[in-house]
């Protein structure tokens, strides 16, 4: 069972590390090896979800590397693989010969297999090893087109707002740890045993947690990085906000639920920030010309939902919101990314028609965009009715809040499918989109459909069973009804509007638009005041530092050169005189030594003569 556990992990790190190493001489088999390695994994994660192994390896003294699949991260692992294939067919259909495809599709894996580490993993050295892979290769991934500076640059900037928020779960292993919660000293770093800490450790822990998980998803006050990760290719906005890096924090949150029920305040704060950041980057999302952009907002808000599922309880259906929100959400990004190759563009004003021009991938996206909006019978319609039930039976607020996040949803997706189907214009230079490419798309399209069957009896009973979540609320049928009569009035309304600006004063609108200007509040808060101290620092050690070094060097140079000229002068002088006067001695010494045997005669009477003279005397 553990070798099904280790496969299921190493063969995509393995695949991607060697893509990696061999390079440039492996572009032309590098898409095959990719979608060999994914389909391999999907396989090992349809059978590890129904056998759930476990692995154990020596790591630590008294902490062992584990991994586990449990129902929860059963199906996470089956989404991720799953989309992952999806994406690599897309991305080897689509993605230029002359690129560097080993490296591209090695990260690929090297993604993807970090995400899978994530989520298997049973203690926190584990959980921080995959994080880590996760986000470093992500960044390689934005700025995959590394010679543009604005690519770089936005690599930069999710890197290191998620790199920020990650030391949460470093400040929360460190509380664990400290906490002892359990028989061994490392056994505290178990995921399954947080919420047995004692207070403080335990809220430490629980801040820890929430702050990495909240940064990791792009939710508020983190949001703006995932604006800048539109710069990298569309493969990779697909893979990073559909199954992988931005839902692992929810993932996270979900798995960590008695955690934050036993601290009395982290389900409250993660509930209600997923609940604000669906509504606000709803909004922003609603405020974008830019099709990217608009994903990448309402990536943000349904990813809120999950999040408040997680601090409402309601693990069912945040786990089916996960699940629907990848199949719709990778969808949508590879019809825009196909779009952007064929046309030239991601501005929704010039993409006027680009579904009536590219009939297949547009009805596709349409029907992503309709279960995006929460309308009947696709799949996120009845998974958000579905952890509603929770926030409804936790608060009537929060309720009320998760459905004006949903009427939004409505809104944003009603807006992006007006531009895309109005009347075509004429396109010229228009470039064919590859069949390959188009597939891929109908696959998704289909899983968007199929997965409202799991948010009904009994099949929602059965998910419930899997993820061990007893006692989960059930959505009213007058729940389902509200939503889907709120959603359809929201879309029919947005679809009635069309192009015409926003009835809101102008720096309303700019503060949307610009993503709550989170990113400028970010530059003044913690940006600029960490420059500013660092040019501080940089000149105390100019000024005082250096100059305090200088002038000690230059004290012990003049020190060594008065050295030098008095004090080795004295010595030199006191070591020439004993030398002089022993030499004196010497030649006074060798005055006797004559060799001539009646003088030594001479010289010892002498001295037994005065040595008489002093014995009388001395008596």
């Amino acid at each position: 069972m553990s070798a099904l556990l280790w496969a299921l992990v190493a063969l995509p790190l393995g695949a991607g590390v060697l893509l990696l190493v061999v390079g440039r001489r492996a572009d032309r088999a590098a898409p095959g090896v990719a979608l060999a390695v994914a389909a391999s994994a999907l396989g090992l994660a349809v059978t590890a979800a129904f056998r759930h192994p476990s692995a154990r390896a020596p790591f630590l003294d008294g902490l062992p590397m584990r991994l586990t699949v449990d129902g929860l991260s059963g199906l996470l692992a089956v989404t991720v693989t799953a989309v992952t294939l999806v994406v690599l067919l897309f991305s080897a259909a689509e993605f230029g010969s002359g690129e560097a495809r080993a490296r591209f599709f090695g990260l690929m894996l090297l993604f993807a297999g970090s995400m899978l580490v994530t989520v298997t993993a049973a203690t926190f050295p584990v959980l921080l090893m995959g994080w880590e892979v996760m986000g470093a290769t992500s960044w390689a991934l934005i700025g995959y087109w590394w010679r543009d500076p604005e690519r770089t640059s936005a690599a930069d900037t999710a890197f290191l707002t998620t790199r920020t928020a990650d030391l949460g779960l470093y400040l929360a292993a460190g509380a664990a740890l400290a906490s002892g919660a359990g028989p061994t000293s490392y056994s505290s770093l178990s995921l399954d045993g947080l919420a047995r800490a004692d207070e403080p450790w335990l809220s430490f822990i629980t801040a820890g947690v929430v702050v990495a998980a909240l940064g990791k998803s792009a939710q508020l006050p983190f949001s703006f990085w995932l604006s800048k990760a539109m710069r990298g290719p569309s493969p990779v906005s697909a893979l990073l906000h559909s199954a992988t890096m931005v839902v692992a924090g929810a993932y996270l949150l979900l798995r960590t639920g008695p955690l934050l029920d036993a601290s009395g305040w982290g389900d409250d704060v993660v509930a209600w920030t997923g609940a604000a950041t669906a509504v606000l980057l709803g909004l922003v999302a609603i405020a974008q010309t830019d099709l990217k952009q608009l994903l990448a907002a309402s990536s943000c808000a349904q990813i809120g939902f999950m999040v408040l599922a997680a601090g409402a309880g309601a693990t069912t259906g945040g786990t089916l919101q996960l699940v629907a929100h990848a199949a719709a959400k990778s969808l949508l990004f590879l019809a825009a990314g196909a779009w952007l190759t064929a046309l030239g563009t991601q501005q929704l004003p010039a993409l006027l028609g680009a579904a009536r021009h590219h009939r297949t991938v547009g009805t596709a996206f349409t029907v992503a965009a309709l279960s995006l909006a929460g309308l009947p019978p696709l799949s996120l319609w009845a998974a958000k009715d579905v952890l509603l039930a929770g926030a409804l039976e936790r608060s009537p607020w929060l309720y009320a809040a998760g459905l004006a996040g949903a009427l939004l949803s409505a809104v944003y997706s009603a807006k992006a499918l007006w531009f895309v189907w109005r009347p075509a214009v004429a396109r010229p230079d228009a470039r064919r989109i590859p069949a390959g490419a188009v597939w891929p798309l109908v696959l998704l399209a289909f899983a968007c459909v199929a997965l409202v069957v799991p948010a009904f009896p009994p099949v929602r009973d059965s998910v419930s069973r899997v993820l061990a979540a007893s006692g989960q609320p059930a959505p009213a049928a007058w729940e389902f009804a509200l939503s889907a009569g709120l959603a359809l009035l929201a879309a029919a309304g947005a679809w009635g509007w069309g192009a015409r600006p926003l009835p809101l004063a102008a720096r309303a609108k700019s503060g949307f638009a610009d993503w709550l200007g989170l990113e400028r509040a970010a530059h003044v808060l913690l940006v600029a005041p960490t420059m500013r101290l660092a040019r501080a620092a940089a000149a105390f050690d100019d000024r005082v530092l250096d100059r305090a070094v200088e002038g000690s060097a230059s004290a012990t140079v003049r020190l060594a050169r008065w050295t030098d000229d008095v004090v080795e002068r004295a010595v030199d002088g006191t070591v020439g005189a004993v030398a002089a006067g022993t030499r004196a001695l010497g030649r006074w010494a060798r005055r006797p030594q004559t060799g001539q045997l009646h003088q030594y005669l001479a010289q010892a009477v002498a001295a037994f003569t005065v040595l008489a003279v002093v014995l009388v005397l001395v008596r």
